[in-house]
């Protein structure tokens, strides 16, 4: 219907409020008669809506939450309108350069530009700040250990200390892993744990590297961490990463190694949790190597769109320093500097302004269209190590047996975009 914006949204309540928020202030102030239709999707159904049933190409929506890793599959598929011309002749509002260049590669190929950052937050160590502030576990943590208790820098420590806070009478884990098989957070996990051992996913020519030793020690250690009860909860293979998030905010976990945007939601009127979460880098390798993982939410047009000229001005307005920062109070991750600086924001999530600083230590998965059926490689390696006891080294031979034919080549190499 062409009086009727559809936005497709990643299922997650902050997201929603954040959009029907930044939809009224966009009709208040553009005097836009447009009625807003959404629908809110968990990844695998939103993923299929988009691109195997070809939403995004047939009109059926507008606008569209697009994970950065999706990104070289819509654009091959022509799933996506570019929105370079746009960005050139109405550009977005404030400053000239608003988002830091870790926020503006993905989407751009060549010249051309498949959306805006929406949603932020590198992957971080989350922890109960006041857990390790109290003056009873630290004397406890010191008598049992030797050393004082301090937020983990390493693997080793956050096991450790994990292990030190569970409490399962209590109702309290010392952490949780979003294990769920969706092809996410658990392939996230991964990549942190072999890229903290430095290893790497793909060798240059885009080859995918499965079965190496570092890889080995990664699966390895993610397992021991994952199946531990002596540390972590049990079901965590029916926990994805929204699931996670809501579990620590309301109280029983004390880390958590997982996106920004979950310690923000902490933070929140009501949270049990608010006022005692800060973040600090993911812990590191036993070399001392840290690594983070920058994945982010744009919105995109469809190139279907019956309305690309409303969608490109509502994407404008929602880009708005001052729409960027309701996405921030309403429980996401805005993505302009001026509101990771805000006093406002920092006010309300004190830890907003480390933004930049998690950014130093993260990298970006490989962008290519063949990385859905990497990551559906390793994510079955993965769950088939937490689901039993086979040697990690027999599950990755096999998952780089299953990789050989893929190859990870970035479609603005071959002059796509």
């Amino acid at each position: 219907m062409t009086d009727t914006l559809r936005i497709a949204i990643r299922k997650f309540d902050p997201f929603e409020a954040a959009i029907r928020r930044q939809f009224d202030s966009f009709r208040a102030e553009t005097g836009c008669a447009l009625r807003l239709e959404t629908e809110s999707l968990d990844l695998v159904p939103l993923h299929q809506t988009l691109f195997a049933d070809g939403g995004l190409r047939d009109g059926a929506w507008d606008v569209a939450f697009v994970v950065t890793d999706w990104l070289a599959e819509a654009v091959e598929g022509g799933a996506l309108l570019d929105l370079a011309s746009r960005l050139v002749a109405d550009p977005i509002p404030g400053d000239p350069d608003p988002w830091p260049p870790a926020l503006t590669r993905a989407q751009r190929f060549g010249e051309a530009v498949y959306g805006v950052p929406y949603h932020d937050g590198p992957e971080c160590l989350v922890y109960r700040r006041d857990l390790f502030a109290d003056e009873g576990e630290r004397a406890a943590f010191a008598a049992r250990h030797g050393r004082p208790l301090t937020v983990p820098t390493t693997w080793d420590a956050f096991a450790e200390v994990a292990r030190f806070f569970t409490r399962p009478a209590e109702g309290r884990f010392g952490a949780l892993f979003a294990a769920y098989p969706d092809g996410h957070n658990s392939v996230y996990d991964f990549c942190l744990q072999l890229w903290s051992r430095g290893g790497e996913l793909v060798d240059a020519a885009g080859a995918p590297t499965l079965d190496t030793p570092a890889a080995v020690a990664a699966l390895d250690g993610y397992r021991a961490l994952v199946t531990d009860r002596s540390l972590t909860p049990p079901g965590q293979e029916a926990i994805d990463s929204v699931a996670s998030g809501e579990r620590f905010a309301a109280g029983s976990i004390a880390m958590m190694v997982n996106w920004f945007g979950f310690a923000a939601a902490c933070e929140q009127p009501g949270s049990p949790t608010k006022g005692k979460v800060d973040v600090a880098p993911p812990p590191a390798g036993a070399d001392g190597r840290p690594a983070s993982l920058n994945v982010y939410w744009l919105l995109a047009v469809g190139a279907g769109s019956r309305l690309p000229d409303a969608a490109y001005a509502f994407l404008r307005h929602v880009c708005s320093p001052a729409m960027d920062k309701v996405t921030m109070l309403a429980g996401g991750i805005g993505c302009r500097r001026s509101t990771w600086d805000d006093p406002e924001v920092n006010a309300a999530i004190p830890f907003a302004h480390r933004l930049s600083e998690l950014h130093a230590h993260a990298r970006e998965l490989p962008r290519a269209a063949a990385l859905p059926a990497l990551v559906r490689v390793v994510d079955r390696a993965v769950q088939r190590a937490l689901a039993g006891d086979e040697p990690s080294a027999t599950i990755l031979s096999d998952a780089q047996a299953e990789a050989a034919p893929i190859r990870l080549v970035d479609p603005a190499a071959r002059g796509v975009g």
